[in-house]
């Protein structure tokens, strides 16, 4: 947490739609989209879990030299950092939060976001696949420096 009363999210999955994020987090503020090198996106189910809300794997990130996940930075206040906690499932234990450097241009941030535990590769439904697809060429894209796909299925 940070004293100014605010951290930074870096989101790359479902909570790239606002919608989404501020159903239990009504604080989130788009702050601007970056990206994070060395990892990739990629999707399945916690463990040995076989179903989900999604039907279909969620997205994660995992290490990966050389390549990056684009995906937008919010700005949430302090007070709704257990509510993001337990959107993410981390008293389950199906994510854990991590620290990234988020690069935005020429400067880089340090935001908070989620890492799957215990990753089991998954495809993601097509509802899944639909939303991400849709958020990510209506706001990421238009603002990143790629002109393919930023979601490889």
């Amino acid at each position: 947490m940070s004293s100014s009363g605010c951290f930074m999210y870096f989101a790359y999955g479902s909570n790239l739609l606002k919608e989404r994020l501020q159903l239990k987090n009504p604080s989130a503020v788009f702050h601007c989209v970056g990206r994070i090198q060395d990892y990739r996106l990629n999707f399945g189910l916690p463990g040995d879990r076989t179903d989900c809300a999604w039907h279909g794997g969620v997205a994660t990130i995992q290490e990966s030299v050389g390549d990056e996940v684009w995906g937008v930075v919010w700005k949430i206040d302090n007070q709704n950092l257990l509510s993001l906690d337990r959107q993410e499932q981390v008293h389950e234990g199906v994510y854990s939060p991590i620290e990234v450097k988020v690069e935005i241009k020429e400067e880089v941030l340090l935001c908070r976001t989620y890492k799957m535990n215990n990753l089991r590769p998954c495809p993601p439904s097509p509802q899944y696949k639909k939303v991400l697809f849709t958020v990510h060429h209506k706001h990421v894209q238009p603002q990143s420096e790629q002109t393919t796909p930023l979601i490889k299925y």
